[in-house]
């Protein structure tokens, strides 16, 4: 298996173990009455059956079915943009895109077909399921006063995770673009060192000054050969007399 098809299969395997596990736990819910209404822990977590006609955290800014284009808008542009990023990123990022997906999709399912099974509507008139419900109050104060389900705990994971861990998870060439790119007024070391090297070592080509050339002549009269002269090449007048022919 290459590693193509390896990414695709952690991602493809994580969506639809999101997926499932988000449509089972609401048919769950849905259909289990007592569980309408059930404290998990005393003062701290619940089940409280409820069906969101908006966006996540009770936004209703329009139409259901409006919401339920945006929503699937939404999922298609993240599936094109994990396709473009998948060569370069690894397995773990491949994960949280998995999770994100398979949240969407999740929610996307509600939004299809609730309306049919309740008999209150056609497609994307459908509520999405909520029932999870942390009931922490520190006095008058709730601490999340939300309800969600397994659908947006996955998204909420994943986003958090590629938060804290985004040089280690975001995809290479994201990562290197924006690593690589100095801020403005900045000298990369390197430039500074490869500019030196390449520098070119500039020829003094002054013109020669009547001081030059007599700094040349000194150094002629100073450099002349000191070979010891020969038989035929000494001054008569300093040769001894009895060397005289």
């Amino acid at each position: 298996m290459d590693q193509t098809r390896r990414k695709l299969t952690v991602f493809g395997a994580t969506a639809l173990a999101v997926l499932l596990l988000d449509q089972l736990s609401k048919y769950w819910i849905r259909t289990t009455p007592e569980l309408h209404s059930f404290t998990l822990i005393d003062g701290w977590l619940a089940f409280n059956f409820t069906k969101n006609p908006g966006m996540a955290l009770g936004i209703h800014w329009a139409d259901t079915w409006v919401i339920s284009l945006v929503a699937i808008a939404a999922t298609v542009i993240i599936l094109v943009y994990v396709w473009k990023t998948m060569n370069p990123a690894g397995m773990a990022y491949m994960a949280c895109m998995g999770l994100i997906v398979g949240g969407a999709l999740g929610n996307i399912t509600d939004r299809i077909f609730m309306a049919r099974v309740g008999g209150y509507g056609g497609v994307l008139d459908g509520h999405v399921v909520d029932f999870i419900h942390f009931k922490l109050r520190i006095g008058d104060f709730d601490v999340f006063p939300y309800i969600f389900n397994v659908a947006d705990m996955a998204i909420s994971i994943s986003i958090i995770t590629l938060i804290i861990f985004y040089k280690k998870l975001m995809p290479e060439y994201v990562r290197k673009e924006q690593d690589d790119t100095p801020a403005s007024g900045d000298t990369v070391p390197g430039d500074t060192a490869e500019a030196g090297a390449e520098a070119p070592v500039e020829k003094d080509h002054r013109a020669a000054g009547p001081d030059d050339d007599k700094d040349t002549a000194v150094a002629d009269s100073d450099g002349k050969d000191s070979r010891t002269a020969g038989p035929d090449e000494r001054d008569p007048e300093t040769t001894p007399p009895d060397q005289k022919k």
